[in-house]
């Protein structure tokens, strides 16, 4: 007699196995989900951060950042100086600058503003010189990108220099390098198309005072380079002006502190010490009538 084939056995069998399967794949399910990264949901993961970090650091080495900052520094020399602004602004467009080294130093989590840092070398267009006869002017400057506009800091020195800006003479072989459309020599006559000048004498400077009276050591050294005596002038100007309209306080103050300037100055060990104490005294002498100034 035949033994039936025990079919109900490899039936029940096969369902187990399979059913053990779906066991372990949906565990095998279970534990890659569990295990997942956060972060790789999020668009804040380190390669993104990264990406937008070094988007954020080509703001500082952007040529539309450095003529922000050349335009910032002229404005801002212009306000120190006091007048001829339109010409400060032919003047930047017509200066060169080149950075070395610009570094993003971070930036602020709040406003989006990007800070950075770099060497800028200014070249002034011919015909246009700062005190000491300089035509390149260089300094360590910091700026905060924010939007289209920039701050400075640490870029008084700069300003200082641009804010005595003077004209000179340039040489006749430099006249067909230049546009006759805009010539430079006329940018750099507008610069001191509001000074006048001082008394007639022998020496290069015409300041405020009389050279052939020049008794100090201060005065000497003005009546020697056109940049001083420019400051000179403009800053005698200032003081005349500011003296009309003052209040009884505020003549006290402005001449309270005259002497102290001249003391100072006259104390300077080199020219750039005097262009930044004329640069200083026509910012005292704003701040006195704008009601800002206090005493030291």
């Amino acid at each position: 007699m035949t033994e039936p084939v025990p079919g109900g056995s490899r039936v029940n069998l096969i369902l187990l196995a399979l059913l053990g399967g779906i066991v372990v794949l949906l565990a095998i399910l279970w534990f890659v989900s569990g295990n997942r990264s956060p972060d790789q949901d999020k668009l804040s993961n380190p390669q993104v951060e990264q990406r937008a970090e070094t988007d954020s650091s080509k703001l500082c080495s952007a040529g539309a950042t450095y003529d922000l900052v050349k335009r910032e520094l002229f404005r801002r020399a212009a306000e120190v100086r006091g007048n001829n602004e339109p010409a400060y602004q032919q003047i930047a467009t017509a200066a060169v600058v080149r950075v070395e080294n610009p570094v993003m130093e971070g930036e602020e989590s709040g406003s989006g503003a990007i800070n950075c840092s770099g060497t800028f070398y200014l070249d002034l267009p011919p015909g246009v010189v700062a005190a000491g006869n300089r035509a390149n002017l260089s300094a360590e400057l910091d700026y905060t990108v924010t939007g289209g506009s920039v701050a400075l800091r640490n870029a008084d020195a700069m300003i200082a220099s641009l804010a005595s800006l003077t004209r000179v003479a340039q040489p006749s072989a430099a006249a067909p390098t230049v546009n006759p459309a805009a010539p430079q020599e006329n940018l750099a006559a507008s610069v001191s198309a509001n000074v006048q000048p001082g008394p007639a004498t022998t020496a290069p400077g015409r300041p405020s005072f009389d050279c052939a009276r020049a008794g100090t050591r201060g005065e000497i050294a003005v009546c020697s380079d056109s940049g001083l005596a420019a400051l000179d002038l403009n800053m005698a100007t200032q003081y005349r002006r500011s003296l009309v309209s003052a209040s009884p306080l505020q003549k006290q103050q402005l001449q309270a502190t005259r002497d102290r300037f001249l003391a100072y100055r006259d104390r300077c060990p080199n020219r750039q010490c005097m262009a930044d104490a004329y640069v200083g005294r026509m910012r005292e002498i704003r701040d006195i009538m704008e009601g800002r100034w206090q005493p030291r």
